[in-house]
């Protein structure tokens, strides 16, 4: 049985990966932080992991010696503020989370996925490649994941190395972490759209671990129908 690692599984799109993994038949181990969500997810192991932790990280090497796939999702946007009003703190603690956090993990689990000759899918963003008005720090951390997936693939014969790159996704957190538990102003940014689900991305995230071993999905990039480009949202 195949072993997967999947990191920021406390819920959305890592929660529904790691669900959909173990109904595909992988073990699974679900890591993150919040461990009693952890334990409510069918079939999944619970790893507790905090990847802006270094000795947490450091953890996952006993605690996953085979490693089959990492899905490296742990990650957040903190704000939507222009670059003038920007509190740099905030903006490292995205780049500690999205890009170093993701470092360390891939550092920690390299030894096993060389072995298993395995894969890396790295949970991206189209904001790794488009830009808009607020999203400095949240963009810069994406771009940065971008340039990690093609500079691991050049380096890494031995493993595959993707990136799922979606567009507006609604889950529960993203958008009221990013407003700092503002509700009303997380619905606001879905109102009249049909996003994606932390769902959709779970199956494109599926699909690109499950190709056959000589094949290498380089970035899969989906968006909703309605999602033109960062900047134009056709709302109904």
């Amino acid at each position: 049985m195949p072993v997967a690692l999947v990191t920021g599984a406390s819920s959305g799109i890592g929660a529904a990966t790691a669900v959909r993994l173990a109904a595909e038949g992988w073990e699974v181990i679900g890591a993150a932080r919040r461990l009693d969500r952890l334990s409510q997810l069918q079939g999944v192991r619970p790893q507790a992991l905090d990847v802006t932790d270094p000795r947490s990280v450091e953890q996952l090497v006993d605690a996953v010696p085979t490693c089959d796939l990492l899905v490296a999702n742990a990650g957040g946007a903190f704000d939507l503020d222009p670059l003038a009003d920007a509190d740099v703190d905030t903006w490292a603690r995205m780049y500690d989370v999205n890009v170093l956090g993701l470092v360390r993990t891939v550092q920690a689990l390299l030894p096993a996925l060389r072995s298993a000759r395995g894969q890396v899918v790295m949970t991206g963003s189209t904001a790794g490649r488009w830009v808009y008005e607020g999203g400095g720090g949240y963009v810069a951390a994406k771009h940065a994941v971008a340039a990690l997936r093609d500079t691991l693939r050049l380096e890494e014969q031995a493993i595959r190395v993707s990136e799922v790159a979606p567009g507006m996704v609604f889950t529960e957190e993203f958008s009221v972490n990013r407003f700092g538990g503002d509700q009303a102003r997380a619905d606001a940014v879905y109102q009249g759209v049909e996003p994606l689900t932390a769902d959709d991305v779970a199956d494109a995230i599926v699909w690109v671990a499950t190709r056959p071993a000589h094949v290498n999905i380089d970035v899969v990039q989906l968006t909703p129908k309605q999602q033109h480009a960062a900047h134009k949202v056709v709302r109904a």
